[in-house]
């Protein structure tokens, strides 16, 4: 199961991938569609979170910074 790991708590837009950055912020690209390029990737928010190992890192519905451990191994 999934563990909050920080509360940022940023509102979701509709058309727009949000994502925990490398530098632990969460950022938002736009998502492409037809033939509208998607990229154009805008800091939202500064968590400051540090990744550990073996943990998928996501953007959750209430728009705060939560870790998965990662399927390893499963057949």
């Amino acid at each position: 199961m999934a563990e909050k790991v920080k509360t940022t708590g940023v509102s979701k837009e509709k058309g727009f991938l949000y994502y925990l950055g490398k530098d632990g912020n969460v950022w938002r690209s736009g998502m492409s569609r037809g033939g509208s390029g998607g990229g154009n990737a805008e800091k939202v928010a500064d968590a400051g979170v540090t990744r550990e190992s073996g943990f998928l890192y996501f953007i959750d519905k209430d728009g705060d910074v939560s870790r998965a451990p990662m399927a390893r191994g499963r057949g």
